[in-house]
Order: structure tokens, then C-alpha cells, then sequence
């Protein structure tokens, strides 16, 4: 993805860091972190919103968090604080705060799975190089920046898939360098301000989370980064929490969603604006959430359109009701819900539609418990669903997608898929085993559309045979050792295995490998 609107952003941060003490600064969005946020969460007497994600520190009970532990542990040495315990730079001062760190991921691994007839496609390993800085600026202004540049080689499922959709999965637009060398960029920051007590903004670019679960129906961090203006206010009593942002959106990253340019092979690339809405509301035991979204179209083909008043309504609800769901603009309702059992435990569920009358519908029913029989013991079992051309439009320009990827589950639509997920610690030791089981279908050709992928229109052409019918069956266990909690840096191995039924050997995958990593965001490479 091309970052150049948004370098004065990235910088901006350098610049300012000569002031500040607080925590504005959001909570960088990654399961190993979530873990611990979400069980102070699930305490019976906490009103913590967290079904709307990244969560902003001040907002939420850091007891325990990764990247906030109180570490008592002597290290003696100077390299040894640095690799365990501290930041590699950090600088206080009686009103600001300034931590950077490098980011990286090396990693090799062996697929003996593949059987496909490339030569070198069992080796792969990935080459990753960045920095992450964060600030604090007085008790009101808080920011991070993150860039990391990638050199990969990547299982073949994932390069086949990075390839013909232009992106990979969470990260960035990628280039494909000599042989199967995928290069490709990601960076995020934000500016956060505590306007009040009780609002906070935000500019940045960045992704969001609706829901408790492991996937998300409504609003997922599968797409790639995207620049937002956000909104946030937060009940004194914390009782209610309504967000609502605007962000700007682009179709795909392939050349045919470049716009008309005369003599430029660097055109923008098909653009949309996006305003979403999220109303959070404690009762008790249970959290509701009720989400809104709506997909403008600012393009067509008589070039940019005017300015729709519409793109600044922040009240959840008005643009559904003014545009319906049978209109240009894409519009997805529904909502979120988390029901505290114990002070361990919960169920959680979603539910989304983009167009009732068409029996367009998505859900997820899941439990949640943590400290099962030990502490650090933790389970997740998740179930989700989508029916044929949810999400789509026609316009497929106008789905609800950006860059080429879905905003909501990564599968797209027509699927279903049970998750389980289990997580156990041991000090800095941990283990982590994920399994997915999916039914989805898949056009058999460019022909027939039986409403999956969101980058075809959402009108329906059958054919004799009916869709392709794939089961996957993913596997991923791994044990890794957390040398500093502050970056999430971590010595790992693992083996992953990935089966998918009337698919080419190019679909299968038994893959082994190890590394070390600083892990602040997820990667979804389980699908």
C-alpha cells in the first residue's frame, strides 16, 4: 500500500516528542495481549468496552497486559534489561514519554506437504525489519508509529493468494521480486487526544475490531491499514461507549482498479469513503453492541462526486434508513453481544446483515474461558457463518472490502467455520494451538457467481454443476519463549498443517519452522 499521504503522519510523532506523561495511546491489537485484556474484562464487576478494538489504554484494566507487567526481576547487566525487561530507548521526562523499538521477524521454515513441481518451493522464510515508537505527550495527547518493511518467500497457499489478489492479508500491497520473493511494506500511527473526561479523537491510519471472538462478522483487522478521523465518547459511569469514525477506502491494489490517468502508470486506485458507528452499552452481565457501516460511492464514471453530507453523520442507524440496502451505498447493521457467566467465562455472539429482505445474513455464537483448571490455561471455541452474497454489490467496486480484501470475515461470504483455540503459560514459556474446520464455496470459473467472493457483482449466474465445494481443515501448534513483553519479542517453533479438499496440491500444506519476532499485530494466514 502506498503510504505517501500519510508520511507526515508517521513523522509527526518524531517531531512532537518534546513534551509528555498518559495513556491515550491505543493498545496495540494483537491476540498475546488481548488475552490478558479481555480477562480483566470478563470480571463480573468491570465496565470495560472492549467489543470495539484496538481498546485505548486509559479505557482499560492493565493488570497484567503485556506491555504494562510490573517486572521486579533483576538482570544485572545492561543487554540483559534491554533484551528482557526494557525498551531499547526510552526517555522520561517530568511530562512526556518517548519509547522506540525495533521490530522484526526472522523466520525460516520447510513445507513437506507441497507437492507442486517448483523447485524451491518447500523452503521459505520471512525477513522483516521495523521500528515502533510511542509517546506521551502531557496527560491529554498520546501516539505510536509502526513501519516494517518485508522480504518473504511464503508457503505456496499464501503466495498463490498474495499474488492474484495484489495484497496480503493484514500487512500491505506486495511486489514480487526475483523468483517467488514476495516484497511488501505495512505501516500505522495515530495521533490520540483526550478532548475531555469523557471524549477522545483520533487521526491515524490503522484498522478496527467489532466483536469478542477470534473472527468478526461485522469489522475485522483482516484488510490492511486504512486512514481514519475517529470519535470517542465514554459515559462517566462507563456505562455507555459510542465511537464513530470516517475513514477513506480503496477497492483493490490490482491495475484494474487504478483510475483513468493520461500518462501515468502510478494512478490513484479506485477510492471510497467508509463512516462506521459502534454503540457499546454495559448491563450487568452483558455488553451489547450495535454497529453500523456504510460504503459511499465518491467515483463514477463521470470522475469524483460531490461531497455526500451524509459521510459525516455520526448517528448510528440515520444512513441505513436513508439509503436502505438496496441502494449503491453498501450498508452492514447488526450487532455484537458478551454475556459474563463467571468471573472467568463468557459466551459472545454477533449478528450482520446487509440486506434483510434478501436473507443476507452472517453470524457467530462462541464461549470463552480463561484460567481453566490452572492459571494461564485458557480455551476458545467459535463458530461462524455466512450466507451466498453477503457483503457484495454491484457495483463490485462497492462491496464491503477494501483493498481487495474483505472487512469482515476473511472468507468472504458463503462459509462456515468452527474455530477452537487454546492457550497455555508457563512464565515466559507458551503454548498455542489453533484449529479451523471450514465449509466455503468457490466459483468454478469467471462465468458463474455463486455469491463468495466479494469481488464479483451480487448478481447470481448458476451453472449445471453448482459451486466448488472445499473443506479446510488448518492446524497450527506452537511453542514460543517471551524474551521482552514490551514488543511482544519471542523465540518460537512450531508446525502448521493445512488440508483443503478439491483444491491442487497447491492447497495443501504440512509446514514446519521457527523464529524470533516481535509480534503487535495478527496475521491471518488460516484461511
Amino acid at each position: 500500500m502506498s503510504c505517501a499521504p500519510f508520511r507526515a503522519l508517521v513523522l509527526l510523532p518524531i517531531l512532537l516528542a518534546a513534551w509528555s506523561v498518559a495513556q491515550q495511546n491505543d493498545i496495540p491489537f494483537h491476540r498475546d495481549s488481548y488475552i490478558d485484556v479481555e480477562r480483566n474484562a470478563a470480571k463480573l464487576d468491570a465496565r470495560i468496552h472492549s467489543g470495539l478494538k484496538p481498546v485505548i489504554e486509559s479505557r482499560a484494566d492493565l493488570t497484567n497486559v503485556m506491555g504494562h507487567r510490573v517486572d521486579t526481576t533483576k538482570y544485572y547487566y545492561w543487554i540483559t534489561e534491554k533484551l528482557f525487561k526494557t525498551h531499547l530507548l526510552e526517555i522520561k521526562g517530568e511530562d512526556f514519554k518517548l519509547t522506540a523499538d525495533p521490530l522484526v521477524q526472522f523466520e525460516y521454515g520447510n513445507d513437506f506437504g507441497d507437492r507442486t513441481a517448483y523447485t524451491d518451493t518447500n523452503r521459505y522464510y520471512s525477513n522483516v525489519r521495523g521500528v515502533y515508537i510511542t509517546g506521551d505527550l502531557g496527560s491529554r495527547i498520546s501516539f505510536y508509529t509502526m513501519v516494517q518493511e518485508h522480504q518473504a518467500i511464503l508457503p505456496q497457499y499464501i503466495f498463490l493468494q498474495s499474488a492474484s489478489e495484489g495484497v496480503i492479508s493484514g500487512q500491505g500491497r506486495v511486489k514480487l521480486q526475483s523468483g517467488r520473493i514476495l516484497d511488501y511494506g505495512w505501516s500505522q500511527g495515530v495521533v490520540s487526544y483526550k478532548a475531555a473526561e469523557w471524549l477522545n479523537v483520533q487521526l491515524g491510519q490503522g484498522r478496527h475490531f467489532v466483536g469478542h471472538g477470534y473472527r468478526s462478522v461485522l469489522l475485522s483487522d483482516h484488510a490492511v491499514s486504512a486512514p481514519y478521523f475517529k470519535l470517542s465518547a465514554l459515559s462517566l459511569n462507563k456505562r455507555f461507549q459510542y465511537t464513530t469514525w470516517l475513514s477513506k477506502l480503496q477497492s483493490g491494489v490490482q491495475t484494474s482498479d487504478r483510475l483513468p490517468s493520461v500518462g501515468s502508470s502510478e494512478s490513484l486506485f479506485y477510492w471510497m469513503r467508509g463512516r462506521f458507528n459502534h454503540l457499546s452499552v454495559n448491563l450487568g452481565r452483558v455488553q451489547l453492541g450495535l454497529f453500523e457501516s456504510t460504503i459511499f460511492q465518491d467515483i463514477d464514471s463521470a470522475g469524483v462526486q460531490d461531497f455526500d453530507a451524509l459521510e459525516l453523520n455520526p448517528v448510528i442507524g440515520v444512513n441505513a434508513l436513508v439509503r436502505g440496502f438496496d441502494g449503491i451505498e453498501k450498508s452492514v447493521v447488526g450487532l455484537d453481544l458478551r454475556v459474563k457467566v463467571t468471573e472467568k467465562g463468557y459466551i459472545y455472539g454477533q449478528f450482520a446483515t446487509d440486506d434483510p429482505s434478501k436473507q443476507r445474513y452472517a453470524y457467530q455464537a462462541g464461549v470463552r474461558w480463561f484460567d481453566v483448571l490452572r492459571k494461564d490455561l485458557h480455551v476458545q471455541l467459535e463458530y461462524n457463518a455466512a450466507q451466498p452474497f453477503t457483503y457484495q454489490n454491484n457495483p463490485a467496486k462497492l462491496a464491503y472490502k477494501h483493498a481487495g480484501l474483505p472487512l469482515a470475515h476473511p472468507m468472504g461470504a458463503y462459509f462456515n467455520e468452527t474455530v477452537a483455540l487454546v492457550d497455555a503459560g508457563f512464565g515466559r514459556i507458551w503454548g498455542q494451538a489453533r484449529l479451523v474446520l471450514a465449509t466455503y464455496h468457490k466459483d468454478p470459473n469467471t462465468t458463474e457467481n455463486y455469491g463468495s467472493s466479494l469481488n464479483r457483482s451480487d448478481i447470481a449466474v448458476q451453472g449445471p454443476d453448482g459451486p466448488v465445494v472445499r473443506q479446510l481443515t488448518y492446524l497450527d501448534a506452537s511453542v514460543s519463549y517471551l524474551f521482552n513483553a514490551n514488543t511482544n519479542l519471542r523465540l518460537y517453533v512450531g508446525v502448521q498443517r493445512r488440508s483443503l479438499t478439491n483444491s491442487t496440491d497447491n492447497g495443501q500444506s504440512t509446514f514446519a519452522y521457527f523464529g524470533i519476532r516481535t509480534a503487535l499485530f495478527n496475521r491471518y494466514y488460516d484461511i
